[in-house]
């Protein structure tokens, strides 16, 4: 029997949360049906500019749109403002303040521990192997009867690489609590979602971005797929209007244009190849990781003299050497042809004697 057979997610949500009855908004009490009809029960500014009413709270029609694309229902959708708020909803959900804990998994995603010091909540760190991957073993060992929450980011920032299926498979059957893997590079990789098995795992909760593939990052809108019984929680305590009237707006013209979002990505991994090659035949980089994201880590023989040098050619790239198991490394977005053309010219330039 998988320990996840006994799960119930009324076992993890907090127990102020369970008793909650949520704000109800103007617009949660009347849904519009298309009919034309005066506004008058919000407090709203009657004179008409685009953005003189309140959002739809549940936004609607951006989730009806996704949930066509990623074939899931809607109640399996939350969104939020950037993926950084659905991952501080999770922790203000199901985590008790200086009693539960998370399991991260360095290194990754910064505000994993950011957000459990916000809360505070414990976070309990398992380094990845030399390779990259989950302990699995070192992992359920950490786990106890506090633990509420185990992140994976795959593909992993700022490693690159997606997790082994098996492995995050046997984490999600191991574990009693809530597995949250971070999707923000998933367009960019050949591996499936987890999305297509999220009705096989009661704890699976999945996490999305409109950031790194769609271009958005500037408009913040974060998503979160999981069971309906998890969203149901999670807008309970979401704040009525997390998403402005404009990111639904941009966000609902951008993922309706799946061809230009394509387009996009494909020249991206074209780039990302042309960028591997040229980083792998300079004499100062030891060693290019693969990747499934839009970046590219390399190991250079001294990462602080190589981005000063980047910096004063002006050129920023991000240097990792602070994260566990990442010393000495560069990390590099994929840009366009031009930037990335830039790129290779200042690097050829600083490896020259």
């Amino acid at each position: 029997m998988k320990v996840t057979d006994k799960f119930n997610i009324d076992d993890f949500v907090r127990e102020s949360v369970k008793g909650l009855k949520p704000y109800s908004s103007a617009r949660d009490e009347y849904v519009s049906d298309g009919t034309a009809m005066i506004f008058l029960d919000a407090n709203e500014n009657p004179y008409e500019n685009g953005v003189n009413r309140y959002p739809d709270p549940q936004q609607r029609t951006l989730k009806t749109v996704l949930a066509n694309q990623k074939n899931v229902s809607e109640q399996n959708i939350l969104l939020g403002n950037g993926s950084d708020e659905v991952l501080d909803l999770l922790f203000r959900a199901f985590c008790e303040p200086g009693m539960d804990n998370v399991v991260t998994l360095p290194p990754t995603y910064g505000m994993y521990k950011v957000l459990s010091g916000i809360n505070a909540v414990e976070n309990k760190e398992v380094l990845l192997t030399e390779d990259f991957e989950p302990d699995v073993d070192k992992i359920l060992e950490t786990i106890d009867l506090k633990t509420k929450m185990v992140f994976l980011c795959s593909p992993n920032n700022p490693t690159g690489n997606s997790f082994s299926s098996s492995k995050i498979e046997a984490i999600l059957n191991g574990f009693n609590g809530l597995v949250v893997i971070d999707e923000a590079y998933i367009d960019f990789s050949e591996h499936n979602s987890w999305l297509l098995r999220l009705s096989d795992f009661p704890n699976l909760v999945v996490t999305q971005t409109l950031s790194k593939a769609y271009g958005m990052a500037g408009i913040r809108l974060g998503i979160c797929y999981a069971s309906d019984e998890i969203i149901q929680i999670l807008n309970k305590i979401k704040p009525p209007y997390n998403v402005n009237e404009l990111t639904q707006q941009k966000a609902l013209s951008r993922v309706d244009d799946n061809d230009a979002v394509t387009s996009e990505v494909s020249k991206i991994l074209k780039e990302r190849e042309i960028l591997i090659k040229e980083l792998q035949r300079l004499g100062f980089i030891e060693k290019v990781y693969p990747t499934d994201a839009n970046f590219v880590l390399a190991k250079v023989d001294d990462a602080e003299k190589r981005y000063k040098q980047l910096l004063g050619l002006n050129v920023v790239v991000r240097n990792r050497s602070s994260q566990p198991l990442c010393d000495n490394t560069l990390r590099f977005t994929v840009g366009t042809p031009d930037e990335n053309k830039k790129l290779i010219e200042v690097l050829t330039k600083i490896s020259s004697p």
